[in-house]
């Protein structure tokens, strides 16, 4: 390269490097207030062919930023073995598309994120570990969280605007004033990034209350609200700390749904009001979510409240501006009218939408039982968790013969999160966590020696508040009458990615359990939502994608299925159902509900 040309190469580097940094009450882009007006989106529930287009409509809609939760656990499902290649695990694509369309970035790395993902996104492999404790200065904890804030600063290290890229910002820990006080843990986070190489701005986000501000906050990080909709809350945060920024982290357009309920659909004045608040105010915002996406796999988390365990759908539609098949709603529409007219800029055209489709009806039969599929047994003298086993995720069959007792009520301390109870080979009954269901009554037999099998599957694990420890399976112990029963043999089925393509074809449909197959074709690929109305409880896999739950209680009868994930012609369909023998019909929608 000449002289010339690598002096013209820097002085092009020199225009479009910038800086950013907090004054005591504004944000400074380049040195000059900064407006930051941001529309949450998550890489992992997206699919990565979709990123852009999802990208360009949060930037259609009038947002110069993006939100993004990055999912511990989801790029570390083996201890000590990162992925940040495999389906849509490339968060520095992500960032780097970001930029490409002219946007900047706010990092939500965690550890803890929350957001209605399996165990707020920590690993499940911390709870092999009989005594450990979460976001706090336990050693083995932070070992962990050491390792993950190493790997992922290299990823997104060189994408931080201080080296020429889009991260603005990044977040320390999430609302943690609302899980602790362990306020020496949040400076550890802060001084791990900073030693990994994190040199920009930091923030963290909590509600507006001054108690769970005071515990939350972290020294020089701007103030995040959740949400921050009126000037008491900004009030808040500046008795929290008044030489800093603050901003609404977490201003919510739709709400989140948990099964069994109908799907959320807050009123859209709701968000209006608060966003043309903000806007008259100059101040800052994210939009928590923008487009939720889906909770494709095992990747759904759940609540503590109601009876005590609350398990979210597999959709995260959210009640989004952008719905969960990527199209923009009358809320879109609502807010991009009223953002467009505080902007001097005349905003971008909207996306034209992913294509969908409808799949006509096809009969999906029997084609294996979960009976005949079951790995060698584990014997325990008592039942344990599943992460004790070394599993994360799945379902796991506890068997054992009854001595003494042998009909009456069985009791579970206790199940994580539900299961199907047979005696003797025979179906008695199903033992739900979420409806506070903990026993079953096993009637009288005339078998000698009574065999029980206890079929456990393990839903989404709490992801906020004080329950976050929700070890899954049987966590200690199994009654009949009062009596402990011991000596078990234990079968772990952890139906990870390829398992389906594995099974051994039987179509014994005696007893539940069983999964179900069948090819439907497409002459034209797009996406689609296979309807599962016909069924009762399970999971879907199409060509070796798990699409997540379904569950007859609803309210989600439609799982979504993009078009990536499909192919012209032929597509399988794999269906297992804890519930259901007989073979059904599934069709397909365009839409969700």
């Amino acid at each position: 390269m000449s002289a010339l040309a690598l002096l013209s190469c820097q002085m092009v580097q020199a225009q479009v490097k910038h800086t950013f940094a907090l004054s005591r009450s504004e944000f400074l882009l380049d040195g000059k207030p900064y407006q930051i007006i941001s529309g949450e989106l998550h890489p992992a529930r997206i699919p990565k062919e979709y990123w852009r287009h999802r990208i360009q409509m949060a930037k259609a809609m009038g947002c110069n930023t993006i939100a993004a939760y990055v999912f511990w656990n989801y790029l570390e499902q083996e201890e000590g073995t990162f992925d940040f290649s495999s389906e849509n695990r490339n968060v520095a694509e992500f960032i780097k598309i970001a930029q490409q369309e002219g946007l900047w970035v706010l990092l939500r790395p965690g550890p803890y994120v929350c957001g209605e993902w399996e165990f707020g996104g920590l690993p499940p492999y911390l709870l092999r570990t009989p005594d450990i404790k979460v976001r706090c200065m336990d050693p083995r904890y932070m070992a962990a969280v050491a390792r993950y804030v190493k790997a992922l600063s290299e990823q997104v290290k060189p994408l931080l605007v201080t080296n020429g890229g889009p991260i603005l910002m990044v977040q320390v820990e999430n609302e943690y004033g609302s899980y602790a006080n362990d306020k020496q843990y949040l400076y550890k986070l802060k001084e791990l990034w900073e030693q990994n190489g994190i040199n920009v701005p930091f923030y963290t986000a909590d509600g507006p209350v001054d108690p769970l501000l005071e515990a939350g906050s972290v020294p020089g990080a701007a103030i995040g609200l959740d949400s921050g909709g009126s000037e008491g809350d900004f009030d808040a945060a500046k008795r929290q700390n008044p030489d800093v920024p603050s901003f609404s982290s977490e201003s919510y357009p739709g709400w989140l749904t948990h099964w069994g309920e109908k799907f959320a659909h807050p009123d859209t004045s709701g968000i209006l009001k608060e966003v043309r608040f903000l806007l008259n105010t100059n101040r800052s915002f994210n939009l928590y979510v923008i487009h939720g996406g889906t909770n494709f796999g095992y990747t759904a988390g759940a609540n503590s409240g109601g009876k005590g365990y609350e398990p979210d759908l597999t959709t995260y539609d959210y009640d989004a501006p952008i719905n969960e098949q990527g199209v923009p709603t009358a809320k879109y529409m609502a807010l991009r009218n009223l953002i467009a007219s505080y902007t001097k800029k005349k905003l971008p055209a909207i996306p034209a939408p992913i294509p969908a489709t409808v799949v006509a009806n096809f009969e999906v039969k029997p084609y294996a039982s979960v009976w005949e599929n079951l790995p060698a047994p584990v014997a325990s003298v008592q039942p344990k968790t599943f992460e004790a086993y070394g599993q994360d995720y799945g379902f796991m069959v506890y068997k054992t013969k009854l001595i003494g007792r042998k009909y009456g009520t069985l009791k579970i301390t206790d199940l994580h999160d539900y299961a199907t109870v047979f005696l003797n080979g025979k179906y008695v009954g199903k033992i739900d966590r979420h409806l506070g269901e903990n026993s079953i009554n096993l009637p009288k037999s005339d078998v000698k020696d009574p065999i029980l099998e206890i079929f456990v599957e393990a839903m989404g694990r709490i992801n906020f508040a004080q329950e976050l420890i929700d070890r899954k399976g049987i966590t200690e112990r199994v009654t009949l009458e009062g009596m402990t029963l011991m000596d078990w043999q234990v079968y772990g089925v952890p139906m990870k990615d390829g398992f389906v393509s594995k099974l051994k074809p039987g179509a014994d449909t005696s007893r539940p359990g069983i999964f179900f197959k069948a090819t439907f074709t497409m002459n034209t690929v797009a996406d689609t939502y296979l309807d599962m109305s016909n069924f009762k409880k399970g999971i879907v896999w199409v060509n070796g994608h798990n699409l997540g739950r379904y569950w007859e209680i609803g309210p989600q009868k439609r799982l979504y299925c993009p078009a990536p994930w499909l192919k012209k012609g032929e597509n399988e369909i794999v269906v297992f159902d804890l519930l259901q023998t007989n073979a059904a019909t599934i069709g397909g929608t365009k839409t969700l509900e």
